[in-house]
């Protein structure tokens, strides 16, 4: 397995970018009722934060301190909008997620950011259902989306969608899917399989292996043996970096499978860590991964103003406020109900366009890269507008 690197840190410069642009909400006009507390857009808005610190363990403590800094950042980017952002600890658990919840809602919170797992947002948006405040959740799963939970994670029905749109337009339709067998790479076989169904392409063909080395290597001949005589001119993996995807993809390019005769398509980002792009397996593999233009200003404004790089996540607590500030700018009382928050025109933020979606789902606009001589090189640009090329 890969140890996890730190990311890069990238050059300090000026952020120049956001809370003015994330005006694709204004756009269009915000629907009133639905699914949200009232607000009084004059006043500063009262907006809770649940975090992970308060567990012990020092990455929990990492991560919590970079969402709330990320989430100042923005507050103090908005132009015309005050934020009263108070923070709660959660310790990642779901009972406590539940129970600061609750305590947030009756400190006067209208909407909740966060937690980050995904029992932690389940449980935290049970507790505060019957009072209308909705949870804008870091999680990606999207079993927990719905009702007044969403996610604002990459999910995978998003860049499964994505990669199989841009593949089919380049004439690769027979799509074999390649999974895990646990249940994060079922979950991800079924995404690729609908994604899949709803390109107009097809599925050529399904191989998954025990997820361990041993099965790995098992699996990889007769994995090979299948994607040859299923005519399949796509491989669809769901393994991440840190767990079977250096191993499948190189025993299979032994075998003969390579991006040259099957495409290979990545589920994860295949560029976090950055080692991982020297790995000969994975050279002339496509994956997708938010807007880099947007997210390295974002990176380099953070490093400017807190002295060290952002969590790969904080970015989503960035966009939280951004997408509530854009709404509140209008001055409207409905600004946080569900039918706001779920307006078409969407938001910019610092991986890109995204919207969030009535099933509380998101949609979020990714840029297609290929893995060329050990450096991510961008194939197809993140879209810029929802409708437009990469949707």
């Amino acid at each position: 397995m890969i140890a996890v690197l730190q990311r890069a840190r990238k050059s300090l410069g000026r952020f120049g970018l956001i809370l003015s642009a994330v005006g694709l909400a204004a756009c269009e006009p915000i629907a009133v009722g639905g699914g949200g507390p009232s607000i009084d857009t004059a006043a500063p808005i009262p907006v809770a934060l649940l975090v992970p610190g308060g567990s012990g363990q020092a990455t929990d403590e990492l991560l919590a301190r970079s969402l709330e800094n990320a989430a100042r950042l923005a507050i103090s980017d908005l132009d015309g909008v005050r934020i009263d952002l108070r923070v709660y600890k959660t310790a990642g658990q779901a009972g406590q997620a539940s129970a600061q919840a609750q305590k947030a809602v009756a400190d006067g919170a209208k909407i909740i950011l966060g937690p980050v797992f995904a029992q932690e947002a389940n449980a935290a948006g049970v507790a505060v259902a019957s009072s209308g405040v909705n949870v804008l959740s870091f999680s990606n799963n999207t079993d927990i989306a719905g009702a007044n939970v969403f996610v604002l994670g990459a999910t995978f029905e998003n860049t499964a969608a994505r990669l199989v749109r841009h593949a089919a337009r380049q004439g690769q339709r027979r799509v074999m899917i390649v999974h895990d067998r646990t249940a994060s790479g079922e979950a991800g076989r079924a995404a690729i399989a609908r994604a899949v169904a709803n390109s107009g392409s097809t599925v050529a063909g399904t191989a998954s292996y025990e997820f361990s080395q041993n099965g790995v290597a098992q699996a990889a001949p007769q994995i090979a043996a299948a994607a040859r005589s299923s005519g399949a001119d796509a491989l669809f993996f769901t393994a991440d970096t840190a767990g079977a995807l250096p191993l499948i993809t190189q025993l299979l390019r032994d075998q003969g499978i390579t991006p040259a005769t099957q495409r290979y398509l990545g589920l994860t980002r295949w560029d976090i860590p950055q080692a991982t792009l020297g790995l000969p397996g994975v050279q002339g593999g496509w994956f997708a991964l938010p807007d880099p233009t947007t997210f390295d200003r974002f990176q380099a404004r953070y490093q400017q103003a807190f002295g060290e790089a952002p969590h790969p996540i904080s970015g989503m607590a960035y966009d939280g406020i951004a997408a509530i500030g854009a709404l509140a700018k209008s001055g409207n009382s409905g600004a946080l109900t569900a039918s706001a928050l779920t307006q078409n025109a969407g938001f910019v933020g610092v991986s890109g366009i995204f919207r969030l979606r009535s099933d509380g789902t998101n949609e979020r606009g990714l840029a297609v890269a290929e893995i060329r001589n050990n450096q991510v090189v961008v194939i197809d640009p993140a879209p810029r507008s929802f409708g437009g090329a990469g949707f």
